[in-house]
């Protein structure tokens, strides 16, 4: 097992995946984490709590990206709870590019909650990222739309980016790279 890597070789995938379900559940879980912040910020004008939950949020993207998915706290807790179902693998490499846009929107919020706090009238643009954040979190969650892998797919089609080593799947083949 290498501790360092976005995914894994199995069976006779010939690149590297990771397993949807648990993925979702790892969605699932930020999304609670997220809604919970965003009740007592929005609703109960209760922000000090924006930048605990936004740094939980970017601490485990980080962790996802830079050292391994499996060791992302939201993950670990996903993963207990699909345990007794079937892996539904998926291409790594546009997860992966998915998270590092979680890893850009939390790190944004996290910064700005700490300015905007001290001055509470101009938090809408933190709101406003919040919003953005639960809805991407929400269509991972509950539908298996990955707007970062979708991004990623237009990124090469346009050649932005350059063509990846490995032809992977998105989940139901709606992002086939």
């Amino acid at each position: 097992m290498e501790i360092f890597s976005f995914g894994e070789y199995k069976d006779n995938i010939k690149f590297k995946v990771l397993d949807e379900r648990k993925i979702r559940a790892s969605a699932g879980i930020l999304f609670l984490v997220g809604l919970f912040g965003s009740i007592n910020g929005f609703m109960l004008d209760n922000y000090i709590v924006i930048p605990y939950i936004s740094g939980f949020i970017l601490f485990n993207f980080l962790i996802g990206v830079l050292i391994n998915p499996k060791f992302a706290p939201s993950m670990i807790i996903g993963s207990l709870l699909v345990r007794k179902q079937s892996p539904l693998y998926v291409g790594a490499v546009q997860k992966r590019f998915a998270w590092s846009m979680g890893i850009a929107l939390s790190l944004t919020i996290f910064v700005l909650s700490f300015f905007l706090l001290k001055d509470v009238q101009y938090f809408e643009p933190v709101c406003m990222l919040c919003i953005i954040c639960l809805l991407l979190i929400y269509l991972e969650m509950a539908f298996g739309i990955c707007v970062g892998c979708w991004i990623y797919k237009l990124l090469l089609r346009t050649r932005i980016l350059p063509e990846p080593k490995e032809r992977p799947n998105c989940m139901g083949d709606a992002c086939e790279v």
